[in-house]
């Protein structure tokens, strides 16, 4: 707070891939703000879908046997749009929400089904699940842990590309018997924008089977078309017990996120005189929001932006690997999903080319280690090569 409460970067408007501050200065926007204006800013047609609900009932909850069209509307296309069948759709408010939800779920569906000891929740190096309660306890970001304190206890991380530790989390954990939940993200975003090795994510999700834990998708970054799909998971063919979204399900509009969850999972709770999730968010299910969430996915189907995405990832990934000659650049990670990273040989110079890109009119994410670019799916090949030949000429100034 202290280094950036007189110097803010004041937005005042934007468009598509653009945005503006208050000097009249334009800037691409090669993050789609925080990985979740998939369908590019300045979408009047959302806009309007949003007044006209709050014209008819803006707010409501959705607790208990009350409900909204737009909420009943949006939870049963989010299900039709999961793959396979089954599937049905807790509403949250984002994604951080949509972690909690999801792991407070899997220890108490174990509880529900005489297996109160399946409490331990394992999570990966460079995992990023929101900054909530137990997303801090499973975030796989170190500094994001530190000062807060004790976290949840029953949790811990594994290296991001190693089954092997995986295997041998579970067997710590009394062979597998005390192990609730896996969570993992298709994609890592914040923490370092890691694809997943060929066949990782298919064998997280066979360990979790062969021990009897769920597998939880944490697709808040990866859905809505991020790695060309709904969900992100089928990129991969996964059939995960829960999926945790947000972000590009409203692109960023209005606040969403949830959970979809599986017939296995959520059965038990449908049943006459069931267990009870006692669980909910205030502005779980608003109206004006779930419409804000309709219109943005008739945005992303008549639009192809789900293909787009996945033509545009290829050109991405070269671009950012064309700066890999540069001496200030270790390395390019992408390929999968419109969304790439670069690392920086010396870290301590990520905010210089942050700060330089941004300068020169182009926004980009800074990380740990390097540069980020998640742009909006509308963005075009012209957009791309303004990207990374701005971020060559950041680099050689600040070379």
């Amino acid at each position: 707070m202290g280094s950036v409460r007189r110097g803010e970067l004041v937005l005042s408007r934007a468009d598509d891939v653009w945005v503006w501050d208050e000097d009249g200065k334009r800037y691409l926007d090669g993050t789609a703000a925080l990985w979740y204006a998939n369908v590019g800013h300045g979408r009047a047609e959302i806009a309007d879908a949003a007044a006209a609900q709050m014209k008819e009932l803006a707010a409501y909850s959705a607790f208990g046997d009350f409900s909204n069209r737009p909420a009943m509307e949006l939870a049963e296309r989010l299900s039709d749009l999961a793959p396979g069948d089954g599937w049905r759709a807790f509403l949250a408010s984002g994604g951080g929400d949509g972690v909690d939800t999801a792991l407070k779920l899997a220890r108490r569906y174990f509880a529900a089904i005489g297996e109160p000891d399946r409490l331990h929740v394992i999570s990966r190096t460079s995992g990023y699940h929101g900054t909530h309660g137990w997303g801090t306890a499973v975030s796989g970001i170190p500094v994001n842990r530190e000062g807060f304190g004790p976290m949840v206890k029953e949790t811990s991380q594994v290296p991001h590309d190693s089954l092997e530790a995986l295997e041998a989390a579970f067997e710590e954990q009394g062979g597998g018997a005390r192990v609730a939940a896996v969570i993992a993200e298709p994609v890592i975003g914040a923490g370092g924008l890691y694809p997943p090795l060929p066949g990782y994510l298919e064998g997280v999700q066979a360990l979790c089977r062969k021990y009897g834990a769920l597998f939880i998708a944490d697709s808040v970054i990866s859905g809505f078309g991020r790695l060309g799909t709904w969900f992100g998971v089928e990129r991969f063919g996964l059939e995960p017990d829960m999926i945790v979204f947000a972000k590009g399900v409203t692109s960023g509009y209005l606040p969403l996120g949830g959970v979809m969850v599986n017939a296995r999972v959520s059965d038990p709770f449908f049943e006459e005189g069931g267990p009870i999730f006692k669980h909910g968010a205030t502005y779980a299910g608003h109206p004006t929001v779930c419409a804000a969430a309709l219109a943005n996915l008739d945005i992303l189907e008549r639009e192809h932006l789900l293909d787009r995405a996945r033509e545009l990832e290829g050109p991405l990934f070269e671009g950012l690997q064309s700066l890999v000659d540069h001496p200030l650049v270790a390395e390019a990670r992408g390929g999968i999903g419109l969304l790439g990273a670069i690392d920086l040989v010396d870290a301590s110079k990520v905010q210089d080319v942050f700060l330089g890109a941004r300068e020169r009119g182009v926004i980009v994410r800074p990380l740990a280690k390097g540069l980020a670019v998640s742009p909006p799916l509308t963005i075009t090949q012209e957009h791309i090569d303004e990207i990374v030949s701005t971020l060559r000429a950041t680099l050689d100034a600040v070379a």
